[in-house]
């Protein structure tokens, strides 16, 4: 269970991972929970102790609601990863023209990060937004970058579009560092210019003498999820995968057609997915798909099968253990499978592939949603224009 910090008790409260950190009711500004523990302002997505100009920054806070559907930061619990999203979020500004200077932070440390430069980039805190108010999420301490990740993907600029407008904001990788406690005295030297004292975390020290990125990875406490796990929660997002289902569940379209969106999600899943060839119909052996997938760098890279199954069935149906069985039954030695559905697998079946420890990924509906969302297809109109390919 995650420590919760009383508003009250905020200046001598511990920096701890997972921590919730509660606001004020007095219904202003001054019920922002941050500003009790450190020396930043009030609101927005980047919070900076120190200037962008001459580049003096003691530290950075990026704050996140986790629920921008145009923006979707992401937080990667199990791999220790943070995607976050620049503050050039509407038309009208230049790509590092914002009022917080949040992207031209963003440049300015990833450009300093490509050079080597880790001495002059300062440690970025994560928090996310609570349940209640202003309650908030201490999620770790991160630097940009990612050892999985080449540097031309660390930090992407996106282009959008808002009426007839389109505007450009970054898509930043950052890694979070496996410490779960931070000193307050560190935030304090921080804020006293002093970076490296008997306070800095080994971790972070790590990184920036030697470049090591050591995340905090965090493994699966639970062996299968729940129906509630696997589907949307909320009407918005419900009708996000209905609209798929009933694309696919017309006069026009077929499911033929769903098991060429099935591999273009996957696609959008996971980039070092190559290709997937969606089975013809007149031979459909029971894979709707066979895929390959590259591992290693581009020099040495080795190439490994898989076979995608996709299920277009209404959101409350299960996929039951007769058709995760058909699935199981047709993997070849040392191949792995991916099954895709609108839906959600039962309780049975997804147990009997944790347990029994098949190579079986499951692309539920509520997968389907966070894999489209991260990829920019996030409202209705745009849903509806990706699917039109089809």
């Amino acid at each position: 269970m995650s420590s919760t910090f009383e508003f009250e008790e905020l200046s001598n409260a511990r920096l701890i991972v997972d921590a919730i950190y509660k606001g004020g009711t007095a219904g202003n500004a001054s019920d922002e929970p941050l500003t009790k523990i450190f020396n930043v302002g009030v609101s927005g997505g980047f919070r900076k102790s120190g200037s962008v100009k001459p580049w003096a920054i003691n530290y950075v806070l990026l704050t996140s609601s986790m629920s921008d559907l145009d923006w979707p930061d992401y937080l990667d619990l199990r791999n220790g990863l943070f995607f976050y999203f620049g503050d050039n979020k509407t038309p009208g500004n230049g790509l590092h023209d914002t009022h917080l200077k949040g992207n031209l932070i963003l440049k300015t440390c990833f450009d300093k990060l490509s050079r080597d430069d880790l001495e002059n980039i300062p440690p970025f805190f994560i928090f996310t937004k609570g349940d209640e108010g202003r309650d908030t999420v201490f999620r770790g301490l991160a630097v940009p970058g990612a050892l999985a990740y080449e540097s031309t993907d660390n930090l992407i600029a996106i282009w959008k579009t808002s009426g007839a407008t389109r505007y450009q904001n970054y898509k930043a990788v950052f890694t979070i560092l496996d410490i779960n406690e931070i000193k307050r005295e560190w935030i304090s030297d921080l804020e006293n210019g002093n970076r490296f004292t008997s306070n800095t975390p080994k971790v972070y020290s790590d990184w920036v003498k030697k470049k090591i990125y050591k995340p905090l990875i965090s493994e699966k406490s639970i062996e299968y999820r729940t129906k509630d796990q696997q589907i949307p929660q909320n009407e918005s997002d419900i009708r996000f995968i209905k609209i798929i289902y009933d694309y696919f569940n017309s006069d026009i379209n077929d499911e033929y057609d769903f098991e060429r969106c099935a591999a273009e999600i996957v696609k959008l899943m996971d980039k070092n997915v190559i290709s997937i060839d969606v089975t013809r119909r007149t031979v459909d052996g029971g894979r709707d798909g066979i895929g390959q997938y590259s591992i290693g760098s581009s020099e040495n890279a080795i190439e490994v099968e898989f076979a995608m199954e996709a299920k277009l069935w209404k959101i409350n149906s299960g996929v039951g253990v007769k058709h995760t069985s058909r699935v199981i039954s047709r993997l070849k030695h040392r191949q792995f499978g991916i099954l895709v559905t609108t839906s959600f697998v039962s309780k049975q079946a997804y147990k009997e592939i944790t347990d029994d420890g098949h190579p079986i990924i499951i692309i539920s509906a509520v997968d389907i949603l966070k894999i489209l969302k991260q990829n920019g297809i996030t409202g209705i109109r745009k849903l509806n224009s990706w699917l039109s390919q089809f």
